[in-house]
């Protein structure tokens, strides 16, 4: 469940990117309409499956109100956005790549909470990402990138809203799940990128190839992706499914590669399976904060 849900990640970032790049669909349009239709969709199974009681229930307590709408802006539509934003500026596969390295930065800011050193593999973890983020980015050569500075800027920003999509909903997960915490979260980010760019402000072309992809972006790529992933967590580790999940990074290079012939040298695949390998052992670690 958990790979079928990273590919759907992974292919989902790739018709993302066809979608900017060949049929001049904006990352704003996108996220808010992304973001708007799923997040409606899951409240409206939530209703349906636990009743209308259960689907308000978080917004009886003022500060859990409050954290899910600054979850929903700051962390599921920062995240959302600033990953399209890196793939529109770059491509499917190093905006994921990057976006993957959530962990360094949920490392480090653990670290400084508690005001203790990482243990001597997560320092290790932490330069050993680093580095494979500077080969992604730069080719092997150090005197340029190799993709635009805006893509490496948005795909880091994506790992640091990532961090705090990991950590900040900690407390809303345990009260009311995850499911309902993410279907809220989704609406209320599609609806503050509305206020930016509104679903209804369409631009681009409009066929049934780009129609085909959007839906396909929205309930496989969002709705459906997300779904088995959370339903995966039942039978497996949060840890376990982390690891799994490096099938997202994985598909998105092996699609963009294969069917968009982007081109990647050594040193860019050695940076990207530098990256994977530390996520990987971060996620086997388990969580460092208690």
């Amino acid at each position: 469940m958990v790979l079928i849900g990273a590919v759907l990640w992974g292919i989902s970032g790739t018709a993302a990117q066809v979608l900017f790049q060949h049929f001049g669909i904006s990352p704003e349009w996108l996220v808010t309409v992304r973001m708007s239709v799923a997040g409606l969709l899951m409240l409206m199974g939530i209703t349906v499956t636990s009743g209308i009681k259960y689907t308000f229930s978080v917004w009886k307590d003022k500060k859990d109100a409050l954290k899910l709408v600054l979850f929903g802006i700051i962390g599921l539509l920062g995240v959302q956005y600033s990953y399209f934003a890196a793939i529109n500026y770059g491509n499917a596969a190093t905006g994921t790549i990057l976006q993957y390295m959530g962990p360094v930065f949920i490392t480090i800011y653990v670290a400084l909470r508690l005001r203790r050193m990482p243990q001597v593999s997560q320092v290790i973890s932490v330069f050993l990402a680093i580095f494979g983020a500077f080969l992604l980015v730069t080719n092997g050569d150090f005197h340029r990138f190799s993709i635009l500075p805006l893509a490496v800027f948005w795909g880091i920003i994506s790992a640091i809203t990532l961090a705090f999509y990991s950590l900040y909903p900690k407390g809303l997960l345990q009260k009311y799940g995850a499911a309902l915490i993410s279907g809220w979260g989704m609406l209320i980010g599609g609806i503050g990128m509305g206020f930016i760019h509104s679903p209804w402000n369409f631009s681009g072309q409009n066929s049934l190839p780009t129609w085909l992809l959007i839906s396909f972006v929205v309930i496989f790529g969002t709705l459906i992706a997300f779904y088995i992933y959370i339903a995966s967590l039942k039978y497996i580790s949060a840890a376990e499914a982390s690891v799994l999940s490096c099938g997202e990074p994985l598909s998105a290079t092996i699609i963009t590669v294969a069917f968009l012939h982007v081109h990647f040298g050594w040193a860019a695949l050695l940076g990207g399976l530098s990256i994977l390998v530390t996520v990987t052992i971060m996620a086997r670690k388990g969580p460092s904060e208690k």
